[in-house]
Protein backbone atom coordinates (compact mmCIF):
# COMPACT_ATOMS: atom_id res chain seq x y z
CA UNK A 1 0.00 0.00 0.00
CA UNK A 2 1.47 3.16 -1.11
CA UNK A 3 2.20 5.51 2.27
CA UNK A 4 -0.04 8.39 1.42
CA UNK A 5 -2.78 5.36 1.41
CA UNK A 6 -1.42 4.32 4.56
CA UNK A 7 -1.34 7.61 6.72
CA UNK A 8 -5.12 8.59 5.37
CA UNK A 9 -6.54 5.38 6.16
CA UNK A 10 -4.70 5.08 9.90
CA UNK A 11 -5.43 9.04 10.50
CA UNK A 12 -9.15 8.71 9.00
CA UNK A 13 -10.08 5.60 11.30
CA UNK A 14 -7.91 7.11 14.21
CA UNK A 15 -9.80 10.60 14.43
CA UNK A 16 -13.04 9.64 13.50
CA UNK A 17 -12.98 7.24 16.54
CA UNK A 18 -11.56 10.42 18.55
CA UNK A 19 -14.78 12.18 17.01
CA UNK A 20 -17.45 9.71 18.56
CA UNK A 21 -19.36 11.42 21.64
CA UNK A 22 -17.05 14.63 20.93
CA UNK A 23 -18.50 18.09 21.92
CA UNK A 24 -17.68 18.56 17.83
CA UNK A 25 -20.70 16.22 17.34
CA UNK A 26 -22.96 18.01 20.10
CA UNK A 27 -21.99 21.30 17.83
CA UNK A 28 -23.11 19.94 14.82
CA UNK A 29 -26.20 18.32 16.00
CA UNK A 30 -26.92 21.81 17.75
CA UNK A 31 -26.13 23.71 14.29
CA UNK A 32 -28.38 20.96 11.98
CA UNK A 33 -31.56 21.66 14.41
CA UNK A 34 -31.32 25.13 13.30
CA UNK A 35 -29.96 25.31 9.37
CA UNK A 36 -29.32 22.98 6.63
CA UNK A 37 -26.48 19.92 6.80
CA UNK A 38 -25.15 21.12 3.84
CA UNK A 39 -23.61 24.52 4.87
CA UNK A 40 -22.85 22.82 8.70
CA UNK A 41 -20.57 20.51 6.49
CA UNK A 42 -19.05 23.08 4.81
CA UNK A 43 -18.32 24.88 7.31
CA UNK A 44 -17.06 22.01 9.28
CA UNK A 45 -14.73 21.02 6.49
CA UNK A 46 -13.42 24.32 5.99
CA UNK A 47 -12.43 24.77 9.58
CA UNK A 48 -11.09 20.83 10.56
CA UNK A 49 -8.84 21.53 6.79
CA UNK A 50 -7.50 24.93 8.67
CA UNK A 51 -6.65 23.00 11.76
CA UNK A 52 -5.36 19.95 10.74
CA UNK A 53 -3.17 21.44 8.31
CA UNK A 54 -1.98 23.35 11.21
CA UNK A 55 -1.75 20.59 13.13
CA UNK A 56 -0.09 18.72 10.73
CA UNK A 57 2.69 21.06 10.09
CA UNK A 58 3.34 20.89 13.83
CA UNK A 59 3.60 17.31 13.61
CA UNK A 60 6.01 17.02 10.61
CA UNK A 61 8.41 19.69 12.34
CA UNK A 62 8.29 17.34 15.59
CA UNK A 63 9.01 14.42 13.45
CA UNK A 64 11.88 15.91 11.62
CA UNK A 65 13.36 17.60 14.99
CA UNK A 66 13.37 14.48 17.40
CA UNK A 67 14.46 10.62 17.23
CA UNK A 68 12.08 8.16 16.02
CA UNK A 69 12.64 5.62 18.92
CA UNK A 70 11.21 8.60 21.08
CA UNK A 71 8.31 9.77 18.98
CA UNK A 72 6.71 6.45 19.25
CA UNK A 73 7.31 6.39 22.87
CA UNK A 74 5.75 9.42 23.40
CA UNK A 75 2.58 9.47 20.76
CA UNK A 76 2.20 5.35 22.18
CA UNK A 77 1.53 6.91 25.56
CA UNK A 78 -0.11 10.08 24.07
CA UNK A 79 -2.84 7.79 22.48
CA UNK A 80 -2.83 6.03 26.10
CA UNK A 81 -3.95 9.90 27.68
CA UNK A 82 -6.57 10.22 24.34
CA UNK A 83 -8.23 7.08 25.88
CA UNK A 84 -8.98 8.52 29.31
CA UNK A 85 -10.08 11.53 27.88
CA UNK A 86 -12.29 10.07 25.64
CA UNK A 87 -13.81 7.67 28.92
CA UNK A 88 -13.87 11.18 30.65
CA UNK A 89 -16.12 12.65 28.06
CA UNK A 90 -16.85 16.00 26.38
CA UNK A 91 -19.75 18.55 27.19
CA UNK A 92 -20.46 21.27 25.12
CA UNK A 93 -19.91 24.53 27.21
CA UNK A 94 -22.57 27.37 26.85
CA UNK A 95 -20.17 29.10 24.89
CA UNK A 96 -20.29 26.84 22.60
CA UNK A 97 -23.40 26.04 22.47
CA UNK A 98 -24.77 29.58 22.31
CA UNK A 99 -22.44 29.96 19.09
CA UNK A 100 -24.84 27.38 17.38
CA UNK A 101 -27.81 29.05 18.64
CA UNK A 102 -27.07 32.54 16.88
CA UNK A 103 -28.59 33.30 13.62
CA UNK A 104 -25.66 35.13 11.63
CA UNK A 105 -26.69 35.83 7.73
CA UNK A 106 -24.31 32.45 6.94
CA UNK A 107 -24.59 29.52 8.28
CA UNK A 108 -20.94 28.39 6.64
CA UNK A 109 -19.33 31.04 8.60
CA UNK A 110 -21.42 30.63 11.92
CA UNK A 111 -20.49 26.97 11.99
CA UNK A 112 -16.54 27.14 10.11
CA UNK A 113 -16.08 29.77 13.24
CA UNK A 114 -17.49 27.95 15.77
CA UNK A 115 -15.47 24.78 14.92
CA UNK A 116 -12.19 26.23 14.38
CA UNK A 117 -12.58 28.06 17.95
CA UNK A 118 -13.82 24.67 19.56
CA UNK A 119 -11.18 22.39 17.61
CA UNK A 120 -8.19 24.58 18.92
CA UNK A 121 -6.28 22.34 21.48
CA UNK A 122 -8.82 19.42 20.78
CA UNK A 123 -8.04 15.79 21.30
CA UNK A 124 -8.73 15.28 17.80
CA UNK A 125 -5.93 18.37 17.02
CA UNK A 126 -3.41 16.66 19.28
CA UNK A 127 -4.03 13.09 17.69
CA UNK A 128 -3.47 14.57 14.82
CA UNK A 129 0.17 16.11 15.54
CA UNK A 130 1.15 13.02 17.09
CA UNK A 131 0.12 11.32 13.34
CA UNK A 132 1.89 13.73 11.40
CA UNK A 133 5.34 12.88 13.38
CA UNK A 134 5.36 9.19 12.05
CA UNK A 135 3.22 9.51 8.99
CA UNK A 136 3.18 11.31 5.41
CA UNK A 137 1.82 14.80 5.96
CA UNK A 138 -1.20 14.72 3.03
CA UNK A 139 -1.99 11.49 3.65
CA UNK A 140 -2.62 12.45 7.63
CA UNK A 141 -3.81 15.62 6.68
CA UNK A 142 -6.33 14.54 4.69
CA UNK A 143 -7.18 11.33 6.49
CA UNK A 144 -7.57 13.64 9.57
CA UNK A 145 -9.98 15.66 8.02
CA UNK A 146 -12.34 13.28 6.01
CA UNK A 147 -12.18 11.35 9.38
CA UNK A 148 -13.61 14.34 11.11
CA UNK A 149 -15.91 15.51 8.90
CA UNK A 150 -17.39 12.14 8.51
CA UNK A 151 -17.70 11.58 11.88
CA UNK A 152 -19.68 15.19 12.32
CA UNK A 153 -21.56 14.14 9.41
CA UNK A 154 -22.88 11.25 11.31
CA UNK A 155 -23.81 13.31 14.45
CA UNK A 156 -25.92 15.56 11.99
CA UNK A 157 -27.37 12.03 9.95
CA UNK A 158 -27.84 9.61 12.31
CA UNK A 159 -27.27 11.11 15.89
CA UNK A 160 -30.12 10.95 17.59
CA UNK A 161 -31.31 7.21 16.28
CA UNK A 162 -27.96 5.78 17.85
CA UNK A 163 -28.06 7.77 20.32
CA UNK A 164 -31.42 6.61 21.72
CA UNK A 165 -30.12 2.98 20.66
CA UNK A 166 -26.23 3.02 21.83
CA UNK A 167 -25.58 4.47 25.37
CA UNK A 168 -22.37 6.82 25.23
CA UNK A 169 -20.99 5.26 27.44
CA UNK A 170 -19.77 2.35 25.39
CA UNK A 171 -19.17 4.84 22.56
CA UNK A 172 -16.72 6.24 24.65
CA UNK A 173 -15.77 2.75 25.74
CA UNK A 174 -14.90 1.68 22.06
CA UNK A 175 -13.44 4.67 21.28
CA UNK A 176 -11.12 4.67 24.19
CA UNK A 177 -10.15 1.11 23.52
CA UNK A 178 -8.69 1.20 20.07
CA UNK A 179 -6.51 4.45 21.51
CA UNK A 180 -5.63 1.92 23.44
CA UNK A 181 -4.93 -0.76 20.82
CA UNK A 182 -3.01 2.44 19.13
CA UNK A 183 -1.25 2.91 22.10
CA UNK A 184 0.26 -0.27 23.02
CA UNK A 185 1.45 -0.69 19.07
CA UNK A 186 3.66 2.33 19.13
CA UNK A 187 4.60 1.82 22.46
CA UNK A 188 5.64 -2.16 21.70
CA UNK A 189 7.29 -0.78 18.31
CA UNK A 190 9.14 1.78 20.03
CA UNK A 191 10.88 -1.32 22.02
CA UNK A 192 11.80 -3.87 19.21
CA UNK A 193 14.14 -0.76 17.62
Amino acid sequence: MPPVMAAFLLSFGVIFVAELGDKSQLMALAFAARYKALPILVGITIATALVHAFSVAVGAVLGVALPARAIKVVAGLAFFGFAAWTLRGDELSEDEASRADRSPRSAVVAASAAFFLAELGDKTMLATITLATTNGVIGTWAGSTVGMVAADALAIGAGKALGSRLPERVIRAGAAALFVVFGVALVVDAARG
